[in-house]
């Protein structure tokens, strides 16, 4: 089958789907290092810069499941194309901005063209790779993503030394142009030619499903868990998505067929995926507070030590597939979590004074965990699809990462900040004469903290105090938040063990749908070079 005009030209048209996919892993991060920028010369608020992010993820991750359907319906490479675009006109729309509701507005538009590029990426792969080569090329695809995380704040920095904070934006568009004209040339189109009519009532219920659900874990991490919205947000999407699951199990042309969940190959890796999202986003999330705020290194600085993190990442996932061909599946990904764990317990020891080097150690244990359970478990999941359903699969794969990276860090950073709140509640004894107002500042955020200790009217007694108490309450928080974070992985490579096949079960071993025809691997349409 690989020698066939089908699959010509699949590995230069994999460069250009890695292309794609690097727009939105450096999109990721590359805004963080740009929010103080945008704060000042948009006068941006605390609560407009949580939205300015919160925008992308929550159209992001409410479309993917629609966005995987449609393009297995109308063609993966024609709806890579319109994602690619649409992220385009969003970037220059967002670079543009001239004040925040632009940019809120520009930004969830992004979302909309991430949603229908990343499910795109990984549907190509699996739809025109044949399975001896699959797992290989999703490697690649992983190890890109995971360099593209690490490239992120490193180029945000060194071009917020230079220009100004819109630069971040429209670095996208050469990229952008980059893929689009690789993606024309060498990539071919592949579809479901069964696919059956569209399913408007699963579009209707997942979206402001996945939106409430999305919504009501970003909110519980910055106002509680028992706030009326937070409540209400988390009702609605008890109510929606179990009606979609309702619907799901008995509609003839369902989005996502529920049956797919009988393979523990589909199942037991989207259960390992959401559960290392957690730990890892929710760990992660505090290593360029602690870098830049403890610690006091430069946006530029910080960015260029995180680097070990993903270049560990991008050499450990492009091995991983060689390993899983040795260990297998279930034993690959195990493994993975469980280094994942030990570099989380490791981080969980980090003090104020912590070199480097310390850290590093750190950042090159979890990385070699990620690298070598993200891979296996992402082929898992595209594995024990059918080929015509591969958008849905990868869109399956990416709400995984989505909603188990949102709990972890609304989860992990309500844990952090409890800590973080009590600790600092010493400075009222320790430092008397500070007004109320200060010590709310010094109490919503360790960044606040050395704001409101570096004002000149402050006692240099009493700057000290705040700093040194602040850094310690935020990095105590830290390490209890990394050491729940490693309790969960080493429960997750438990599940990983217990619920993955040792070799992932392709559709159609043993797996049928409702109507009781099995799906077997099936060669796709012309793609990658047809």
């Amino acid at each position: 089958m690989q020698n066939t005009p089908v699959y010509k030209n699949r590995w230069i048209g994999l460069l250009f789907i890695c292309v794609s996919l690097l727009v939105i892993s450096i999109d990721n991060t590359i805004l963080n290092v740009a929010l103080p920028a945008i704060s000042r010369d948009l006068g941006a608020s605390s609560s407009d810069l949580q939205w300015i992010v919160d925008a992308y993820i929550l159209v992001f991750a409410a479309l993917l499941l629609t966005m995987g359907s449609v393009g297995d319906r109308i063609g993966r490479k024609r709806i890579l194309q319109i994602g690619l675009v649409i992220f385009g006109i969003g970037s220059l729309w967002a670079a543009l901005a001239n004040s925040t509701d632009i940019l809120i507005a520009a930004r969830g538009f992004l979302g909309i063209g991430a949603a229908i590029i990343m499910p795109a990426t990984l549907s190509i792969i699996t739809a025109t790779f044949p399975r001896e080569e699959r797992s290989q090329a999703i490697a690649i695809w992983a190890a890109v993503f995971g360099l593209g995380v690490g490239i992120g704040p490193v180029m945000g920095g060194w071009l917020l030394e230079s220009y100004a904070w819109n630069s971040v934006f429209f670095v996208n568009l050469p990229v952008i142009a980059t893929a689009l004209i690789g993606g024309a040339i060498f990539l071919g189109e592949s579809r479901d030619e069964t696919a059956p009519r569209s399913d408007i009532p699963g579009v209707l219920l997942s979206i402001p499903g996945l939106f409430a659900l999305v919504y009501g874990i970003i909110e519980a991490g910055v106002v509680g868990w028992t706030e009326p919205n937070v409540l209400v947000a988390f009702g609605a999407a008890v109510v929606l998505l179990g009606l979609f699951a309702w619907w799901e199990n008995r509609a003839p042309n369902a989005m996502l067929p529920l049956y797919f969940f009988r393979n523990m190959s589909f199942t037991g890796a989207n259960t390992a995926m959401a559960l290392i999202m957690f730990s890892l986003f929710g760990s992660i999330f505090f290593m360029s507070q602690y870098l830049q705020t403890v610690l006091g290194y430069t946006a530029l600085e910080g960015g260029i030590r995180i680097v070990p993190l993903a270049l560990t990442m991008a050499v450990t996932s492009a091995l991983s597939a060689q390993i899983t061909k040795r260990l297998g599946t279930k034993r690959t990904v195990a493994l993975g979590i469980l280094i994942l764990s030990s570099g989380l317990f490791y981080m969980s020891g980090f003090e104020v004074s912590s070199t480097y080097g310390d850290i590093v150690v750190g950042l090159i244990i979890i990385a070699t965990g990620m690298g070598l359970a993200v891979s296996p478990a992402t082929d898992s999941i595209m594995g024990s699809v059918p080929p015509n359903k591969a958008g849905v699969g990868s869109a399956m794969n990416d709400t995984t990462r989505e909603l188990g990276g949102a709990m972890g860090v609304a989860v992990l950073g309500t844990i952090m900040n409890s800590r973080y709140i009590a600790d600092v509640e010493t400075l009222r004894q320790q430092i008397p004469i500070l007004p109320d107002d200060a010590f709310s500042g010094i109490s919503d955020s360790i960044q606040a903290a050395h704001i409101i200790a570096a004002d000149p009217r402050v006692p240099d007694f009493a700057r000290e105090a705040i700093i040194s108490t602040a850094d310690q309450a935020f990095v105590a928080g830290m390490n209890e938040a990394m050491l729940i974070g490693s309790a969960i992985m080493l429960f997750a490579a438990v599940v990983a063990y217990v619920l993955l096949p040792n070799q992932v079960q392709p559709a159609g071993h043993g797996v049928q749908d409702e109507s009781g025809l099995e799906f077997r691997d099936a060669v796709p349409s012309p793609a990658l070079g047809d």
